[in-house]
């Protein structure tokens, strides 16, 4: 008995011990679960590591200038954690209507009951990332950050402010399709520079240890291990912020005028291919016009009679006709098989020079020249235009050009017709861009040149790599023939079908285009109506070409769609105010205007080689600067010596300068020269105060 007693006694002790440590465990937890959870919780914080991306920042998209195309801005995505662990039930009810006011005044969105209510739904369902507002500038964000709960940080508080780089334009639309855009979606479709040059931009993302501290703030620790991100390039482009925005406001105003459903201009600069502006609009649905889509680059079309150049060009080189051979279009019809193809004037034409088939723009005469010479021996037409290379995509630095198409002899879709039709522009399809380039070339007597988006890429300021002008081909024709072209498409304006685009300022060569756009398998109409493509296509002045330029109106549907009217108007005004822009810089000027402007024999130049020919001629002349570089100006029968300011990474202002002199200084500035005639300096090509490039290339026009 006893020893039973003694087991009972010594087990009754053990489960009590057992009960005794139960129930002081049960204590423990209930003590940490509530009473000292925040202290726990907020000591664990400091122990709490993670590695994170260090994005990089993404390079700018610069005008030829240097002026911002396309820039990076730091934004933040404000979220709440309405059931943060840290968040106790007195900063909530403490500071709730304080938060609510202060997001009213500095997001707006809502009123400060509006806040409450929304917040207030939040935390009853739980929402642990709940969204305040995007797109938050740091500014912003400082001033939400001192606001009641969220000023406790993000534990105690709940705030999450979540960093990300917003793209802006800072011209708004301006080229916006060509300077492009990556998008956020599983697709990651990449358009215009943006997309071409995303290795460049992008940068390369480094990689940080971070700990978190008591309020949910995480700092940067272990230096060592972190990979240091590396910012992206930036791209310079040879777009003229000035000129783009020309060519956006005249075509965007022609394209409201005739309510048509988009459109596309693109200026060339005639010796490098650059290209200096480049607009594409659509119209929306609220009427009102965007840039969507990169119709210049993207939109393989029928060009109709803009292609009427290289088909005439391509039978002039060939010796089977001439300018000046005879052509009788009759009464303006012809019948090849079943197609009868027209004229516009009603009557026809009559009998015409091959010249002035060209600049009435005569479908008929044109298609009767291809077929009567080219019908027993197709390809040799054909070829001659693949020699030309109109068969081939220009290669770009922007992705997504359209393909040329030009059928050959022997083709699935070959006919008796092809021919005819391809003389004035159907059965081949080629981009607006494309046919600039060909236009462009006649300008440059034969060089085609590869168009150029993108001169360089640099490095806080330091140029590390540059894209140089390329050559195409170095002719595309004979020099009689594109002599012969230039002619016709002088006559085009002077007495053709774009006599509306003369002025006697300065002269401008090119052809309309007016196309029956198809509707797919569907043909040319849908139901009675017939959709066009109002294009103009040329460059000016037409006597020493500067810059070519081609208008694109697809689909104008007030009943105006020929192209002198619809796409030359647009062609005249970007013309008009490049050279008001570009021309009226220019060192002297025409007229009588020109001896007040233009300083004396002794020009601009070293200062001691200037003071030495007035001493020679005996000239009065007056220092106004110690300057060594000097420009003469005459004052009564005094002529003043001005001094030449000279920036570093500037072009310097070398007009009325010897080409000497010129040389002397363009290519100690780390510039290459290309001169045209001789004498002393007209015009350079980019203007002085631009922004110097190694490797850049500056034109001069001499004035003999």
């Amino acid at each position: 008995m006893a020893v039973r007693d003694e087991i009972v006694w010594r087990s009754a002790v053990v489960y009590f011990i057992l009960i005794i440590v139960a129930v002081a465990l049960l204590v423990q937890i209930l003590i940490l679960q509530y009473v000292q959870r925040g202290k726990w919780s907020a000591m664990s914080e400091k122990y709490v590591y993670k590695t994170a991306e260090m994005p990089a920042n993404r390079g700018d998209i610069l005008a030829h200038d240097g002026r911002l195309l396309a820039s990076s801005v730091p934004y933040y995505s404000v979220y709440m954690d309405t059931r943060s662990t840290g968040m106790s039930a007195d900063t909530w009810s403490d500071g709730i209507n304080g938060l609510c006011q202060g997001l009213s005044k500095y997001l707006g969105v809502r009123s400060p009951a509006g806040w409450k209510s929304v917040i207030t739904d939040a935390r009853k369902r739980g929402d642990r990332y709940f969204l305040i507002k995007k797109k938050v500038d740091y500014a912003t964000l400082k001033n939400l950050r001192e606001l009641p709960i969220f000023r406790e940080g993000q534990y105690r508080g709940g705030m999450v402010a979540q960093p990300d780089n917003v793209r802006v334009l800072p011209h708004g639309e301006l080229a916006a399709r060509t300077i492009g855009y990556l998008s956020e979606d599983d697709q990651g479709t990449r358009v215009g520079l943006e997309g071409s040059f995303n290795k460049e931009l992008a940068g390369k993302n480094g990689i940080v240890v971070k700990q978190r501290l008591t309020g949910g703030d995480w700092i940067v620790v272990n230096e060592s291990e972190s990979v240091e991100s590396k910012d992206g390039y930036d791209i310079v482009t040879t777009l003229d912020v000035d000129f783009q925005d020309v060519a956006t406001s005249a075509l965007e105003n022609q394209l409201r005028k005739h309510n048509a459903h988009h459109g596309c201009a693109v200026l060339m600069e005639v010796e490098t291919g650059d290209i200096r502006a480049i607009a594409n609009l659509e119209q929306s649905g609220d009427g009102n016009y965007k840039e969507t889509y990169n119709y210049a680059i993207a939109e393989s079309t029928e060009p109709g009679s803009t292609f009427k150049l290289p088909a005439l060009m391509a039978a002039i080189e060939d010796g089977v006709v001439d300018t000046g051979d005879i052509v009788d279009t009759g009464d303006g019809t012809v019948r090849f098989y079943n197609k009868i193809i027209r004229d516009t004037k009603e009557g026809g034409y009559g009998k015409l020079t091959v010249k002035q088939v060209f600049e009435k723009s005569s479908n008929v005469g044109t298609s009767m020249i291809i077929n009567e010479h080219y019908k027993s021996h197709p390809k040799d037409f054909v070829n001659r235009l693949y020699a030309m290379r109109l068969n081939q995509a220009l290669d770009l630095q922007i992705k997504g050009e359209g393909q040329p198409l030009i059928r050959y002899p022997g083709d699935k879709l070959w006919s008796g017709l092809s021919l005819p039709m391809m003389s004035h522009g159907y059965e081949v399809q080629m981009t607006p861009l494309q046919i600039l380039t060909f236009y462009n070339a006649v300008a440059n007597d034969g060089r085609m040149m590869r168009p150029r988006f993108v001169t360089a890429v640099m490095r806080n300021g330091s140029v590390v790599k540059t894209f140089g002008t390329e050559v195409i081909v170095n002719s595309i024709a004979s020099r009689s023939t594109i002599r012969k072209a230039k002619k016709m498409m002088e006559g085009v304006v002077e007495h053709g079908t774009a006599t509306n685009l003369n002025n006697s300022e300065y002269k401008i060569a090119g052809k309309t285009g007016t196309a029956q756009i198809a509707k797919d398998n569907r043909g040319y109409r849908t139901g009675s109506r017939i959709s066009y493509q109002a294009s103009f296509v040329g460059y000016f002045p037409a006597d020493n070409p500067i810059y070519s330029c081609i208008v694109v109106v697809n689909a104008p549907s007030n009943g105006v769609y020929y192209g002198n009217i619809v796409a030359g108007s647009v062609f005249r005004e970007i013309a008009d105010k490049v050279y008001a822009t570009r021309f009226y810089k220019d060192y002297r000027i025409a007229g009588k205007e020109e001896k007040k402007e233009t300083a004396p024999e002794a020009g601009n130049g070293f200062r001691d080689d200037i003071n030495e020919v007035l001493g020679d001629l005996d000239v009065r002349y007056r220092k106004t600067s110690r300057e060594d570089w000097v420009k003469t100006r005459e004052n009564g029968d005094t002529i003043r010596l001005e001094g030449i300011e000279l920036k570093k990474g500037l072009v310097p202002d070398v007009r009325g300068m010897s080409l000497r002199d010129a040389i002397y200084l363009l290519e100690n500035s780390g510039l290459k020269v290309r001169y045209n005639g001789r004498g002393r300096v007209l015009r350079q090509s980019p203007e002085h105060g631009a922004r110097v490039y190694e490797g850049s290339v500056v034109s001069l026009d001499m004035n003999m």
